[in-house]
């Protein structure tokens, strides 16, 4: 594996490392040890002490991978970065689906790297992130940008009832554009109709394809209008 240069990270920026499979921890902690900009603090696979183990380290920055995000309970992020000022949380190995993004996103996460991304790509991440930047890939930047504005034209947006009635949409499913439109992730959507997450998504895949919608925010812009009165 190469060994990064990337030296632009506050010196001795403290890392926890959450990573699944002990060789990859254990590489991973040698390449950050070894960039003069970092000292890892403790590394470990995700489990029930982990919460504690991590506070306890006082890092700067949490590196975990895609099987330790996936396992974490509810607000682990969250919570933790909340016990302290300042602290950041980089995802990698993630794939590329938007509303797993947005979930990293709501959680606190301020960098979010797929599966192709090299070490010497992991150690600039960590290193932008420790420095107050954030880090994703541009196409989920897009829906980023794209939730944003949802979510702030949500009060000026409104079903128009004679398109959802002509492309044959059930009352679940406007109700479900109607959230949509608002910027609610599935998780939000599944929470606010007491549905399944999985429920929620094979909904949105239908809805996209009934209005030949390239993606979700597509296809709220298919039946929806811009209120006239508060425009």
């Amino acid at each position: 594996m190469k060994r990064p240069s990337h030296q632009t990270a506050t010196p001795h920026s403290t890392l926890f490392l959450l990573i699944e499979n002990r060789m990859l921890r254990e590489v991973l902690a040698d390449v950050f040890n070894n960039h003069k900009a970092f000292r890892v603090v403790g590394a470990n696979r995700y489990g029930e002490e982990a919460f504690e183990q991590a506070l306890a380290s006082d890092f700067d920055v949490l590196v975990a991978d895609r099987a330790s995000a996936s396992a974490f309970r509810n607000n682990f992020i969250t919570d933790l970065l909340r016990m302290a000022i300042g602290r950041k949380a980089v995802l990698f190995g993630m794939e590329d689906d938007p509303e797993v993004f947005l979930q990293a996103v709501h959680s606190g996460v301020s960098g979010y790297l797929l599966g192709e991304a090299s070490a010497e790509d992991m150690v600039a991440a960590v290193a932008k992130v420790a420095a107050g930047e954030a880090v994703c890939p541009p196409k989920l930047c897009h829906h980023l940008f794209q939730y944003v504005a949802g979510s702030t034209r949500g009060g000026l947006m409104i079903l128009n009832q004679r398109l959802c009635r002509e492309v044959g949409l059930t009352a679940r499913q406007q109700q479900l554009l109607g959230l949509l439109a608002r910027g609610f992730t599935n998780k939000e959507i599944a929470g606010t109709l007491r549905l399944s997450e999985f429920t929620v998504k094979n909904h949105i895949h239908r809805i996209m394809r009934q209005l030949n919608a390239g993606s979700r925010y597509a296809a709220v812009e298919a039946v929806c209008d811009q209120n006239p009165a508060i425009s």
